[in-house]
């Protein structure tokens, strides 16, 4: 089990038992821009197949993210918030830094995300803009929310 940290009063921690799917349910269906309207068990489904990060003020759940991984050569970072009255105290950039030091993500030979706004806290991590984005394909089948 990776350790938990301590940081500034806040909780980090990868322990899936802590989290509050009620929480990230409520602010992806309806704060995101990405998720909005999203289906409780379509984010539980979500949950059960990633590797997930969570932050704690006290019992509180007050930011999350989760990394689809493969945890040899693949890693996609997703659903990353910090509730609205937590930020602005660098609490994204220590979930990043939690993230990025869990052991398999040494391993990672790409690590992708996509992000509307939040650019500048991502590079401070290494990541850039598609070096060939002409080498990238999507699908969207089906719009289910």
């Amino acid at each position: 089990m990776y350790p938990e940290k301590q940081i500034e009063g806040f909780l980090y921690s990868a322990d899936k038992s802590k989290l509050q799917p009620e929480v990230i349910h409520a602010f992806l269906s309806q704060r995101s821009y990405w998720a909005q309207n999203i289906p409780m068990e379509i984010v539980k489904q979500a949950i059960a197949g990633s590797m997930c990060f969570a932050v704690y003020d006290g019992q509180a759940q007050i930011g999350f993210a989760r990394v689809i991984t493969d945890e040899a050569t693949f890693a996609y970072l997703a659903d990353v918030f910090v509730e609205e009255a937590y930020r602005g105290r660098g609490i994204s950039k220590q979930l990043m830094q939690y993230i990025m030091d869990y052991p398999a993500m040494s391993k990672i030979r790409r690590f992708m995300l996509a992000t509307k706004d939040a650019h500048g806290l991502y590079a401070g991590f290494g990541f850039k803009p598609l070096k060939e984005p002409g080498r990238f394909m999507e699908i969207k089948p089906f719009e289910r929310y």
